[in-house]
Parts: C-alpha cells; structure tokens; sequence
C-alpha cells in the first residue's frame, strides 16, 4: 500500500493516516445512488474485493453515548453484542442525524477515522483474518485499505464478535 493519492482529494479520515504515517491505499468509484445494494456492498462489488474484507461503520448509542460498530458490509451489528464489548447493558442504533452531527460525515460515507469527535470504537475480530480491510474514506465512493492493526491502533478500538449474519 502506498501513501499517493488519487486526484478526489484529501478527506478527514485520509488526513489522519498520513498524519499518522500509516500505509493505506485510496480506491476511488462511482456511488450509483439508484442502485439496490448496501452502501457496503457496493463497494465491496466496485472494488472487485470480497464483501467479508469491506466494513461498514455503523453508529449506535450504548447506555445513552454515542459509539461505533465497525463490521463485514455482508453482515448486522449484533447491538447485545456491541453492548458487551463496551461492558454496558444496552445499544440500539443511532439516529442517522446524530451520527452526521457527531462524525462530520453523513451516512454511508462514516469513517472510523478522521471523526469530528472521536467515538468509542469496537471493530469486529473477524477483521484480524485479513493483512488487509477496507473501510470509508470519508465519502460514498471512497475506501480506504489498511492493516487492521493499524485502524485497531487509530481508533483505540475494541476487538469484539459484534457481528452477526444478515
């Protein structure tokens, strides 16, 4: 992976690796709006990578703050799951309004980078199969490929099973 970029420009979450000094790869394609596929699965598809390799960031309120779940695209946030990787009792999904509001980013185009506050993060441990994810870059049509050790690392996140099958 490589550090050069492509000619979209920069965004939050692409600022905060090379802040960071972390190899990453920005893979760039054509959000189709009428499409009938997941925000995450069109990518995984645009990006010609396995839908297990692409994660979606997904925002929840667990006990009442704001935080992220980080999962396969081809998978749910299992929220009793993301809960207990938190150590609290209960999550529910957040209000998209306050997802945006809260990361700078608007839905379908959350990264886990780059955040305007940084949320408490959990990242699914089937993330550690692979030497390499892809994640948001910060706006539909953007992914970011890295380490998973190194998004674990940014994020300060929670290595949990909090996904289950859709």
């Amino acid at each position: 992976m490589s550090r050069k970029h492509a000619a979209g420009g920069s965004t939050p979450a692409i600022h905060a690796l090379l802040e960071a000094g972390v190899a990453h790869g920005v893979h760039e394609y054509e959000h189709d709006p009428s499409t009938d596929l997941s925000f995450g699965m069109e990518a995984a598809t645009a990006l010609g990578v396995e839908p297990e390799q692409v994660f979606k960031t997904l925002c929840a309120e667990v006990d009442g703050h704001l935080s992220v779940g980080i999962v396969p695209v081809d998978g749910r946030l299992d929220l009793k799951a993301l809960a207990k990787a938190f150590g609290a009792k209960r999550a529910e999904m957040a209000d998209p309004k306050h997802a945006e509001r809260a990361t700078g980013y608007v839905v379908g185009g959350i990264s886990p980078l780059g955040q305007r506050t940084a949320l408490p993060t959990a990242l699914d441990e089937t993330a550690e199969l692979f030497d390499v994810i892809y994640v948001s870059g910060g706006r539909r049509g953007m992914d970011i490929s890295l380490a998973p050790a190194d998004l674990i690392r940014l994020t300060d996140a929670v290595v949990a099973p909090i996904a289950k099958e859709s």
